[in-house]
């Protein structure tokens, strides 16, 4: 019974994509600590961007039509 459960590998799965997430959250929150929000601060920007052509690009499609 105990060697079954030793080569028994169902949860193994699970438990490695729980490390990788789990390093990739720290990775992230060490990158936002190391940027000191400046990060976020081009992140917005860029979304902002994104946002103003696309309402731009609206505005011209509906004028056209």
């Amino acid at each position: 019974m105990i060697d079954r459960f030793i080569q028994d590998e169902s949860g193994q799965g699970i438990t490695e994509y729980g490390a990788i997430l789990a390093f990739v959250a720290i990775l992230v929150a060490l990158v936002f600590a190391i940027t000191q929000g400046a990060l976020a601060g081009a992140i917005s920007a860029a979304f902002s961007s994104v946002i103003t052509k696309l309402n731009a690009l609206s505005s011209a499609a509906a004028a056209s039509s």
